[in-house]
């Protein structure tokens, strides 16, 4: 099976003058924990949910102002602070047609949770998560039960 097969393509993207915010406003809005880092469609780094989580640290750093909101309780608001700062530069990347075996043991080796796919001139054309490559084996390993199961029954 090829990462071509298993990979999603719509990526959201990130520019590293980004502000945060905007790495905020994708990972709790779309519903997404990877973000590539993009400059003229080629991929220079990536920030995941736990940069992001890192950058704002706990409620009392020095990153963050608390102001009392109109309901008497406090809010965060976070300085603005750009990608950039938070960004992994040195990104593992893969290519469409690689293996997905291969793509599986790059994430487990490294500990990373998604790996960019892009082509022959590192443009982004998609993303392979640690999810994509767990919904593929769920589907593999039901399929192997079932079999197994049948043998058993006769």
């Amino acid at each position: 099976m090829r990462v071509k097969e298993l990979m999603t393509c719509k990526v959201f993207t990130v520019e590293e003058h980004d502000l945060i915010d905007r790495v905020f406003f994708l990972i709790h809005y779309e519903k997404i924990r990877h973000i590539p880092v993009v400059e003229k469609g080629k991929v220079i780094g990536i920030v995941s949910d736990r940069d992001l989580y890192k950058a704002l640290g706990p409620k009392n750093n020095s990153n963050a102002i608390e102001t009392p909101s109109t309901k008497g309780a406090a809010a965060l608001h976070v300085i603005p602070q750009k990608v950039q700062h938070i960004m992994h530069r040195q990104v593992l990347t893969v290519n469409p047609d690689s293996y997905a075996s291969e793509a599986a043991a790059i994430m487990a080796n490294n500990k990373v949770g998604a790996l960019p796919v892009v082509d022959k001139d590192n443009k982004l054309v998609g993303i392979l998560s640690s999810t994509d490559i767990l919904r593929v084996f769920s589907k593999i390993e039901k399929a192997s039960e079932k079999r197994e199961r049948r043998i058993v029954e006769g």
